[in-house]
Parts: C-alpha cells; structure tokens; sequence
C-alpha cells in the first residue's frame, strides 16, 4: 500500500481519485487539500478525463474532516497551519461548484465536516447503507463551515437548523431526503460503480456527459421506497413537521423553550433528547450559528466563504473551539469548560465578533476566490 495521501487511477476516461488516510478516517490535512485541488485541475483540464469519481479509502469513511488534531498543535505552538488550512480547504471546496465535468463523491462511510465540503459541489452524491453524515462542528465549539452557510441554509423548512445546533448524524435515507445526497445505491452497485462508469460510452459532446453519469446512477439507485429505513431511528421526512414548529425561531433560547414544550406522546421523548444534544454545545456558538445561517441566505457561494474565514478566526482567538478539541479529541474527557457556560450570558457583542471584518484595510484572504471557478460548467 502506498504512503500517498491522494491517489490517482485514470481507467477508460474516469479518473479515480481516493482519499488515502483509512486509519485517520481520511481527515484532510493541508497537504491533501493541496494535492487534490491540484488533481482536480488537471483533471479538469485533460481531454482524456470525461469524469471524476472521488472516494474514500477503508471501508469506515469518506472523509471524517479537517484533521483537527493538528489545526490545535499549530495554534497552541503559534504556527501558522491553523490560518493556511481554512484559506486552502475553502478554495477547494469554492471550485468543486463549478467544476466542468461529471464530479461524483461516493459517500458510504462516515462524510462529515471537511467531508461535506469536498461532496456539496458534486454533480452528484451517493448515498449508501454506510452513510453516516453529520455537520457535527457545535460538540468542538465550531461552527458548521466549508460551506454550509450556503448549503445548509437553502435546505427545506428548518433542516438546516437542525442539522446545525444538533450535529445529528444522517443515514442514507435521510441525506437522500434532506437534499445532501442524490441517490442511494445498495452495496453491490457501490461495488461495481468504478467499473460501470469505466464502461460508460461517451459522446463527443461533452455538454452530454452529465447526463451520461446521470443516466447510469439513477438507472441503479434504489427508489425512496425501497431504501432500507435506519433501525431506532425516526426518519427526516416524519420528523420534519415537528423540526419546522421547532427550529423557526430566531434565538436558541426560544429553539430551546420550544422543544421542551413538545408533549404529544410520539414526539416528546424525541424533543427532550434534542434539547439534551443542544444544551451540550458551546453556548456561545450555538448562537453564532443560528446568526451564520441567517446571514448565509441572502449571500451567495463566495460571499458565505469568506464570512466563514473570517468567523473560523475568531473561533481559535474565542477559545471554545480550542476548549471542545481539549476535551472531545485530546484528554476526551469529554467534558469542556464553555466560556460562557450558559446561553443567558451569551452577549449580542460576542456574537457579533464573529462576523466582523478582521482584516482591516488589508486584502481578504478569499477575495479573489470567484477565479477559482471553472466557469464552463458553473453550478452555483
């Protein structure tokens, strides 16, 4: 097995790039983002290469996310791997959305955080009996970022909301159902998928070959009715009435006094669960998110990159963030020590630091991340 961290099989016009970190869960480090970026484009820019189909190496994960462990070494011995990461990983994940030629992300496996980010631009997402998906960023004092202040916020009714404060974890199903995923395939067709779209036959048009990938995934997706349904699990599209009512206010303390009040007798056990989860996260940024999400509707793909980068800055400088990776990742004990400890003392200030501009008369780093667009096939 090789030691590289990106690899690279051109079969028959597909290109097959894996994540190559099994024993990590394939987090991202610095090195692979640059790498695969640098794929990508080539990718992208070679006539022999009709179609891209990422995936994860092992049988556990996609893309677990940003190796967060050494984003806290850097931070915590003033190295600057914490700042060049996000400016890096937000480029990246900027390109995937318009990227000029079939882009397929194979999700079966753990596809969280940085993993959501690599899999959103994607011209489309599968799904499988392995999918655990989440934007789970709230439990380390993060916030949902790589983009969710776009994707997130333009999900039905309130599932947005409530992916975000609660970090819950999706199956299949329910990423096919929340709109994070595009199909569903049983193992079998997983397993066969990099042979079947090796054997693709591929128009000279290649404003088709979209529609050629399409074709061949729908044609051995299961339909919603035939996904396995998650055991003990109350799925999304039952949930969503009661996830609306509860996750349409506009303060988490009202989110909060909404879920606590769920009496009806299928429900309520479900409400206190979800109130528990939210009560466990940072208060600070909890408060932060629900401001992200609202800001993020109204601003488009770049605009939500750039307010991330700036916000992911202040998260290091706010300390829950540094707090959450101490307790859940490095002593995991898991018991971290919020500042503040409760929503009450959570101020309009400290939220507001967050998306206030940092860089002063100076560039931002992601001004000029519109360039990054592969303008031929702009999805965004």
């Amino acid at each position: 097995m090789t030691d590289a961290e990106i690899l690279c099989d051109i079969r028959q016009h597909v290109a097959i790039i894996t994540l190559n970190r099994p024993a990590a869960l394939n987090a991202l480090s610095l090195g692979m983002l640059v790498e695969l970026r640098a794929r990508l484009r080539r990718c992208a820019e070679d006539s022999d290469v009709h179609a891209v189909l990422l995936r994860g190496a092992g049988d556990k994960a996609f893309c677990a996310g940003g190796d967060i462990r050494a984003l806290y070494r850097s931070f915590k011995e003033s190295g600057s791997l914490h700042r060049a990461f996000f400016v890096a990983e937000y480029t990246l994940d900027y390109l995937l959305y318009s990227y000029p030629k079939p882009y397929v992300v194979l999700l079966d496996g753990i596809a969280m955080g940085g993993g959501m980010g690599l899999a959103q631009g994607s011209t489309l997402r599968i799904a499988g009996e392995r999918t655990r998906m989440a934007m789970p960023e709230v439990s380390i004092g993060l916030f949902p970022d790589v983009g969710a202040s776009y994707f997130l916020s333009r999900l039905r009714g309130s599932l947005g909301t409530y992916l975000a404060l609660t970090g819950v974890q999706l199956h299949g199903a329910d990423a096919v159902y929340a709109g994070l995923a595009d199909v569903y395939l049983a193992p079998a067709a997983i397993a066969a998928l990099p042979d079947d779209l090796a054997a693709l036959d591929w128009p000279d048009d290649r404003g088709a070959w979209h529609e050629v990938v399409r074709r061949l995934l729908d044609g051995r997706s299961l339909a919603p009715e035939r996904i396995p349904a998650s055991p003990g699990q109350t799925s999304l599209s039952m949930l969503q009435p009661a996830i609306d009512a509860h996750f349409s206010h506009s303060s988490v303390s009202a989110v909060l006094d909404s879920l606590d009040g769920e009496n009806r007798a299928d429900l309520a056990p479900w409400g206190r669960r979800t109130a528990a989860l939210i009560r466990s996260r940072s208060p600070t940024l909890l408060s932060v998110t629900l401001q992200q999400l609202a800001r993020g509707k109204s601003l488009d793909l770049a605009g939500c990159f750039r307010m991330e980068l700036g916000m992911v800055q202040q998260c290091f400088e706010q300390g829950d963030f540094i707090e959450g990776v101490r307790a859940l990742l490095i002593d995991k004990d898991n018991a971290p020590h919020w500042a503040p400890a409760r929503l009450e003392d959570v101020t309009e200030e400290s939220v507001r630091a967050f998306f206030q501009n940092r860089w002063g008369g100076a560039q931002h780093p992601l001004d000029n991340i519109e360039s990054e667009s592969l303008t031929a096939g702009d999805r965004s």
